[in-house]
């Protein structure tokens, strides 16, 4: 059994830093946003990337599955896509046997393509699947593999035509948001020139999905939060959640997302503690996709981005 597995600490930051450099081989650029996605999958999360089509999202979400063995699977979002779709649906046979057909959320690695163009009654269906890894289908409940993964896109909605509105509830299942657009010239430069071996070259296996998800669990065992820490990242929700310009802002779950990541992004920096610095790489990610901003305070120009800035400047550095 995956909870059986014996790791300690040297181990586990080893491993979670062989994913990122497994993934790094064959995706160039956007360091961040690979270091992004291996740390929200221990920490158990989903994320959410904004961004044009060809800046490698898919790439990214393919290398991730490949690295750790799992399985991977895509929906593309468009306004006809209904719950079945996703989650399967049951059929009968001629002598009365109820089968059910798995919907491809039953993978570990799930991209969902495009999420901002389905309709707001089949993103429900995702609630259920990305907080309590189970799917229910005609009252009956289904256990998820794990660990489970959603990496959903969406198109800018200053850009895009035909999009919808991604649901409060379902935006704050995603543990981070996080942007993918063009590369800088000179790493364009490398996109093309490595474009064959892009394609070709095979991602390696560094781990399993039963590894992933021990180290998950171990994780809260092997890296220590300070209560100053604890402090801090509750100051600094606090911050936005009660500002002045904010409608609604984080809620709980985005205190605990912001702890749990925090704790990984130690463990890639080979340490097993976590200090003040990892909670602001990651405050960001995992705040600014949750703050809904008063519509006055929107048509002045004020930006999500804006508010998580001035928390850094105005909640005090823990000593």
């Amino acid at each position: 059994m995956a909870g059986d597995m014996q790791l300690d600490f040297d181990e586990i930051s080893r491993e979670i830093r062989e994913v990122v450099l497994a993934i790094s081989r064959v995706y160039v650029g956007k360091q961040d946003l690979v270091k992004l996605c291996v740390a929200t999958l221990y920490s158990g999360g989903h994320v959410l990337i904004e961004g044009f089509p060809g800046t490698g999202k898919t790439l990214l979400a393919k290398a991730l599955a490949k690295a750790i063995a799992g399985v991977y699977k895509r929906v593309q979002g468009h306004p006809d896509i209904l719950p079945s779709d996703i989650l399967g649906f049951h059929v009968y046979r001629a002598t009365g046997e109820r089968i059910f057909v798995e919907g491809p959320i039953f993978t570990n690695i799930l991209l969902f393509d495009e999420l901002n163009r389905t309709p707001t009654r089949t993103q429900a269906a995702l609630l259920e699947a990305m907080q309590e890894m189970q799917a229910t289908v005609d009252g009956v409940t289904y256990k998820l593999p794990r660990p489970f993964m959603v990496i959903a896109t969406q198109m800018p909605y200053k850009y895009a035509r035909g999009v919808y509105e991604i649901m409060e509830t379902l935006a704050d299942r995603f543990a981070v948001s996080a942007s993918s657009y063009y590369n800088p010239s000179e790493e364009e430069v490398e996109v093309v020139k490595r474009a064959d071996q892009i394609l070709t070259v095979p991602v390696e296996q560094v781990t399993t999905p039963q590894r992933v998800e021990a180290i998950s669990r171990k994780i809260y065992e092997v890296v220590h939060v300070s209560d100053y820490i604890v402090d801090y990242i509750v100051r600094l929700v606090n911050y936005v959640r009660y500002h002045q310009a904010v409608a609604y802002g984080p809620s709980h779950r985005a205190t605990v997302h912001l702890l749990g990541i925090s704790r990984v992004i130690a463990l890639m920096d080979g340490r097993d503690y976590v200090i003040p610095d990892d909670v602001k790489k990651m405050f960001m990610p995992v705040i600014v996709h949750r703050i809904k901003l008063k519509e006055e305070f929107e048509l002045e120009g004020v930006t999500p981005e804006n508010i998580a800035e001035e928390a850094f400047k105005n909640v005090p550095v823990p000593k």
